[in-house]
């Protein structure tokens, strides 16, 4: 039986800053129990919902990869598409992402857009 866990992350303002760390799921300490180590979780990331509270146009990128880059050959999904008025893009998929992996992205307007992930969360072994 799989052990993995929903994992409903909090909706997430979007920034002009498109090297803005959204999503990791690195521990700060790995510290556990005596007898055992802990080991890092993992997403799998299967719903992204990015929705637009204005009355204007607005794009949206988003990159995988290391803290706070937007390397080019790590564009994951949406870079600079259009998200319209006062409506949403969805994407629907797989993608996996291990404790090293960043989502990292922004928005072309301030706080305009609004992303929500959905998936599961689960622990390396």
């Amino acid at each position: 039986m799989a052990a993995n866990k929903i994992l409903n992350f909090e909706p997430v303002a979007l920034t002009t800053t498109l090297t803005t760390n959204i999503f990791n799921t690195a521990l700060s300490s790995l510290a556990g129990p005596v007898g055992w180590t802990m080991t890092n979780p993992y997403a799998l990331i299967k719903h992204v919902r990015v929705t637009n509270k204005t009355a204007s146009a607005a794009t949206v990128s988003l990159w995988k990869g290391a803290s706070g880059a937007n390397a080019a050959g790590s564009e994951w999904l949406w870079n600079g598409v259009s998200v319209p008025a006062n409506s949403y893009i969805d994407w629907y998929g797989l993608a996996r992402f291990d404790y090293t992996d960043y989502l990292v992205g922004g928005a072309g307007a301030a706080t305009a857009l609004t992303l929500v992930l959905e998936g599961e969360v689960g622990i390396s072994g």
